[in-house]
């Protein structure tokens, strides 16, 4: 496997997290690749060597997120709730300014989206059904629920500025999860 360019890792850093930045100013609609290669103090040229336009690199963005979270499921869901989840608020905090603009952002509603299917689709199959628990709910009507009020309180903790560590938010949830799903 041939290992990327570190100079090609560093100018796409700079360019996603001028992205980000900009979006906490604007609507993404209204940023220019003038505004992108200036916030990154790049040529405007550059942004195309690596992106075809800023839809592109938003879209790059978001699914270099989405495929950490994914690569983390691979152990995480391995773990109970609690310990399970510790990563992922780890994660969030670690990429605060990522997740609070993405979640904030009128530019990309399409996010929250995208994140709650991800997290519905890593539910699927945690529904219990052998306690007796969830036996009168419908499988997509459990997954709504419970996809929805996790990114929910991803978005509340994120917005109030993490009141709470990464442990704490995980034990917690972790442990309403337990009782729902």
């Amino acid at each position: 496997m041939a290992k990327t360019d570190r100079r090609i890792i560093k100018t796409q850093e700079a360019l996603k997290k001028a992205v980000i930045e900009l979006m906490r100013e604007k609507n993404f609609d209204e940023i220019t690749i003038q505004d992108i290669a200036d916030q990154a103090n790049l040529n405007r040229g550059t942004i195309y060597l690596h992106y075809q336009d800023k839809y592109d690199l938003l879209d790059k963005l978001i699914e270099s997120h989405m495929n950490e979270l994914g690569e983390m499921d691979e152990w995480a869901c391995k773990l109970d709730w609690s310990n399970g989840l510790v990563p992922f608020f780890e994660y969030f905090e670690k990429n605060h300014l990522f997740f609070s603009t993405m979640l904030a952002s009128k530019g990309a509603p399409s996010f929250r989206t995208r994140l709650l299917n991800y997290v519905m689709a890593g539910f699927n199959g945690e529904i219990d059904r052998e306690s007796g628990k969830n036996v009168d709910v419908s499988e997509d009507v459990m997954l709504q629920y419970a996809g929805t009020a996790y990114v929910g309180v991803i978005e509340w903790w994120i917005r109030n500025g993490m009141p709470y560590p990464p442990q704490v938010m995980a034990k917690q949830v972790g442990a309403l999860l337990e009782r729902s799903l």
